[in-house]
């Protein structure tokens, strides 16, 4: 009895990560533009993890673009820079959208 609980408990803890820099994405607007699955006004974050896939430098490379913004990398409508997100939640949303698969 207590087996099965414990394993709920895990499970539970392991997804919060997810969810919570999801909801991070959510609350600094990102999923106005984009979407985990699915292309909107800006690409999917599946299709950002996959194109980064194997870059060693890629954290670094997309926390820099969530703060400064860019263009040019995903077609001709830019990325506006987002300088009032703290350094910390840049880095989380960084390292969660590129885990997507």
């Amino acid at each position: 009895m207590r087996k099965p609980l414990l394993l709920a408990v895990l499970l539970s803890v392991t997804a919060m990560p997810a969810m919570a820099n999801l909801q991070l994405a959510q609350k600094n607007n990102c999923t106005a533009c984009h979407a985990v699955d699915r292309k909107l006004v800006g690409p999917s974050y599946k299709d950002v993890a996959a194109r980064y896939a194997g870059d060693k430098g890629a954290e670094a490379k997309m926390a820099a673009k969530i703060k400064a913004g860019g263009s040019g990398v995903w077609g001709p409508v830019p990325m506006p820079p987002n300088p009032q997100i703290s350094d910390a939640d840049v880095k989380a949303l960084a390292k969660w959208v590129l885990s997507q698969k």
